[in-house]
C-alpha cells in the first residue's frame, strides 16, 4: 500500500511539473510582473477593441484567452485569477477601466449613461475578464435605474445582462450594443411596458 500511494504521488507531482511546463510555454512571451502588464494589457484591450469593430471574431476571442493566460502567468500558473479584488485578472481589468461617464472600448470595463426611449439607464459593462468572456462574444453587462421615480425594466432598478447573443456588426460600439439590448428586452420581454420601481422600506 505504501508502495502504490508512493507511485500515485510520484505521478500527481509528474503531471503538476508538466502542466506546469505547458503554462510556461505557452505564456513564455507574456509580461511576468504585473508593472510590465499594465501597459501589455491596455494594448491587447486596443486589438481587441479593433479586432470587435472590425468583426474578426476569431481575432477577439484569441486576445481574451491570451488576456487570461497572462492572468494566470501573474498568478503563478495557477487558477483563481479574479479570486478577489487582489487578484491579476481584477487589478488588470480595474486599472485599465475606461474613466467614469465615458464608453468604455471593446474589453475594457467601465460605467457610463445610455438612454434608451425616454430612459436613462447606468450601464456597468464587464471588461475581458468578466463572466462567459471566452466563450460568449458579447460582454456581460448590468443595468441600473437612474431615476427610481420612473418606470424602469425591472421592479428592483436593476437587470443583468449575461450571455447575451447576436450579430457583431462591424463599427458595433459598446453603446450601441447596450442600448440595443435593452432596447430589445423591452420590446420582446417587456411587450413594451416598463414596470415601477418598488419602494424601498425605511429603516
Amino acid at each position: 500500500m505504501t508502495a502504490q500511494l508512493g507511485f500515485a504521488d510520484l505521478l500527481t507531482q509528474a503531471a503538476t511539473t508538466n502542466e506546469q511546463r505547458q503554462m510556461d510555454r505557452a505564456t513564455a512571451h507574456l509580461p511576468g510582473t504585473m508593472e510590465e502588464a499594465m501597459p501589455f494589457y491596455r494594448r491587447m484591450i486596443e486589438n481587441h477593441h479593433a479586432a470587435m469593430q472590425a468583426a474578426d471574431i476569431d481575432k477577439a476571442m484569441s486576445i481574451r484567452e491570451e488576456a487570461h493566460l497572462l492572468a494566470a502567468k501573474l498568478n503563478g500558473g495557477t487558477c483563481g485569477i479574479i479570486a478577489g479584488p487582489d487578484a491579476p485578472g481584477c487589478i488588470l481589468e480595474r486599472e485599465s477601466a475606461a474613466p467614469p461617464g465615458s464608453v468604455p472600448l471593446w474589453g475594457q470595463a467601465g460605467e457610463f449613461i445610455v438612454t434608451v426611449g425616454a430612459m436613462p439607464v447606468r450601464i456597468e459593462l464587464k471588461g475581458m475578464f468578466g463572466i462567459g468572456s471566452t466563450s460568449c462574444l458579447f460582454p456581460g453587462f448590468y443595468a441600473h435605474a437612474v431615476d427610481r421615480d420612473r418606470p424602469f425594466l425591472s421592479e428592483t432598478g436593476f437587470r443583468s445582462f449575461l450571455g447575451v447573443s447576436g450579430q457583431l456588426v462591424p463599427g458595433l460600439t459598446t453603446e450601441d450594443f447596450a442600448r440595443e439590448t435593452i432596447a430589445a428586452h423591452v420590446r420582446q420581454e417587456l411587450k413594451g411596458r416598463l414596470l415601477p420601481i418598488q419602494k424601498r422600506p425605511r429603516a
